[in-house]
């Protein structure tokens, strides 16, 4: 019965050393990932260049031109009279590129007392 006794030691002895080769590892659990939302906006244009010009005469009437046919992703600037340091220049009429989200307003002429103001064309949000 010894034998039987060193035997169920042994037994018992080597289950007891696996037992304790066992490495028990945390179960991995992924973290929700953060994400950050990049949104690309285009950037509004830049302001018009200030240069203040006034002329001593009413510009000539209106220059008549033939509107061309609508043309996608584009608006077609009127012609308009420029003033060329003593008198006026026809500028004619041309195609600029549209920005989504505002709108072209053209360049036009305004009287005041001290003589006739130019406004450049520009693009105004909204």
């Amino acid at each position: 019965m010894s034998s039987r006794l060193a035997g169920l030691l042994i037994v018992s002895a080597a289950a007891a050393v696996a037992a304790g080769c066992v490495e028990e590892r945390p179960v991995y659990r992924p973290r929700p990932v953060q994400r950050e939302v990049i949104v690309e906006r285009q950037a509004p244009p830049p302001p018009p260049e200030v240069v203040e010009v006034i002329a001593p005469q009413p510009p000539p009437p209106r220059i008549v031109e033939e509107m061309p046919p609508p043309r996608r992703g584009y608006i077609w600037v009127h012609g308009y009279w420029r003033w060329d340091g003593g008198r006026y220049v026809a500028v004619a009429g041309h195609w600029r590129e549209a920005r989504p989200g505002y709108h072209y307003v053209h360049p036009h002429w305004e009287q005041r007392n001290d003589g006739w103001h130019f406004h450049v064309g520009v693009w105004v949000s909204g």
